[in-house]
């Protein structure tokens, strides 16, 4: 079963993500507040799509990605960033840390269904 990592600070929105994606079906999700968070909980179960705010309290969105690139166990996860953001500096940035897909809030459901989707389509044809 894949794992979807939910990344925000807003509980309300992890539940929209959730609603989002819902309709996957097969897929377990697993929830962080924190990019803080979000790293434990990597290092505690295997998640195949990170779905992450740039904004957040303790550690910003990008410096999850980063940390993420720089180490070969999630150097080639899928993290969509979900953001307020829609700025194209904000969008650079995220894309040029490695960033797999850019959508800003308020997001439209199906653009998010989609890319997980898609991204999940991607892994499994790469034979991981």
């Amino acid at each position: 079963m894949d794992t979807i990592l939910v990344v925000d600070d807003s509980p309300t929105i992890r539940r929209m993500v959730r609603a989002a994606l819902g309709s996957l079906g097969g897929v377990a999700f697993a929830e962080a507040g924190t990019g803080l968070r979000a790293i434990e909980v990597l290092g505690m179960e295997p998640v195949q799509v990170v779905v992450l705010d740039l904004n957040m309290p303790d550690m910003h969105g990008l410096d999850v990605i980063r940390f993420l690139r720089s180490h070969d166990r999630y150097r080639d996860l899928p993290v969509i960033v979900l953001t307020t953001r829609g700025d194209a500096s904000s969008r650079q940035a995220a894309l040029a840390a490695g960033a797999s897909e850019y959508l800003t809030k308020p997001f439209v459901p199906g653009a998010l269904l989609s890319s997980v989707r898609e991204l999940l389509d991607a892994r499994v044809s790469r034979g991981r």
